[in-house]
């Protein structure tokens, strides 16, 4: 059955896809779907400030326009949305899955958050949508230096780690996690309490996930498991006012979802961020959609997980998803 098809079986039903409903000064009162992927959209005109929750996401041609709106300019604003539209269509069930997960995480509590992720994008390696892609894109196997994953310097001045595979631009493998929980339990019971700064070698703070080593796990109720006992990123919001994040270069997936739990997050002139999970038939799986909602609202969060549009330090510092932006090293 093609992707199109499981798109077709699912409206039959009784709702599933995209709907797009341009607003003027009021939201309407719409019948809630749990299926559909809702984008509200306004144009040239006085936004609407009420009746939104009914919105996964909300785009208009404002680019100045405040949260929880995406301002785009007004010509980029037709092909943002051909975009999502492209995207629910190619991935459906994934699309659909990130929808349903941000609605509920800003009401559970970060840890709880990071549960209901992790449920979600272990079901989906199991789906159509992501054995498509893991077929398309076959794992390849790969001579690496045997070295460490994440560097540690503790000083009385501070504990400053370093992500260490800049050959691979930091892509985040299952030793790079396990490395990096284990510094920053070290970080977190440290008994000074000193400040923690997280950096990454090489051109890149990280790429995202090693997608070589996606699906991999035999049972994905272990791999959740796994993931649940082993989150370096719920051990970067339990630090919390200790931790800065310096970002730089490719912030992709684990590396914006990761960057985007500490306190402070600092990002370099020529940084960018991107979800690119859907495309691949999951949602962010490294703690993205407990963290990037809690700095920028789940209506911007889903606008990044769904579209897959990269965004770019301006936007990001505008948004909030970055708390500064530095013009040298």
């Amino acid at each position: 059955m093609s992707v199109t098809g499981v798109l077709a079986d699912l409206v039959e039903l009784g709702g599933a896809g995209l709907e797009i409903v341009d607003l003027g000064p009021h939201a309407p009162v719409l019948e809630h779907r749990p299926g559909m992927v809702t984008i509200g959209v306004g144009r040239s005109g006085r936004l609407p400030t009420r009746g939104l929750e009914a919105f996964d996401m909300l785009l208009c041609d404002d680019p100045a326009a405040p949260a929880p709106w995406v301002g785009l300019a007004p010509d980029l604003l037709t092909g943002a949305l051909a975009a999502v539209e492209r995207q629910v269509q190619a991935q459906p069930t994934a699309a659909t899955v990130a929808a349903q997960v941000l609605r509920l995480t800003l009401s559970l509590g970060f840890d709880e958050a990071l549960i209901l992720e992790s449920l979600a994008y272990s079901m989906l390696l199991a789906s159509r949508g992501f054995k498509a892609w893991r077929k398309a894109t076959p794992p390849r196997q790969r001579q690496e230096p045997d070295a460490s994953r994440v560097l540690i310097e503790a000083t009385p001045e501070a504990v400053r780690l370093t992500l260490n595979r800049p050959w691979s631009h930091n892509a985040f493998d299952a030793r790079m996690r396990d490395e990096l929980a284990a510094a920053l339990e070290f970080a977190l019971h440290h008994p000074d309490q000193p400040p923690v700064v997280l950096a990454g070698a090489g051109p890149s703070f990280s790429a995202g996930g090693d997608l070589d080593e996606f699906g991999a796990a035999a049972d994905v109720g272990a791999a959740h498991l796994i993931r649940s006992l082993r989150s370096p990123v719920r051990l970067l919001h339990a630090l919390g006012p200790r931790v800065t994040v310096k970002a730089h270069g490719a912030c992709i997936g684990a590396g914006i979802e990761l960057a985007a739990a500490a306190a402070s997050l600092v990002a370099m002139p020529g940084a960018r961020f991107h979800l690119p999970e859907v495309t691949m038939g999951l949602i962010p799986g490294a703690g993205g959609t407990a963290s990037i909602p809690r700095r920028i609202g789940r209506h911007r969060a889903a606008y990044m997980a769904i579209s897959g549009q990269p965004i770019l330090p301006d936007m990001a510092l505008a948004w909030g998803l970055v708390n500064r932006v530095e013009t040298a090293p």
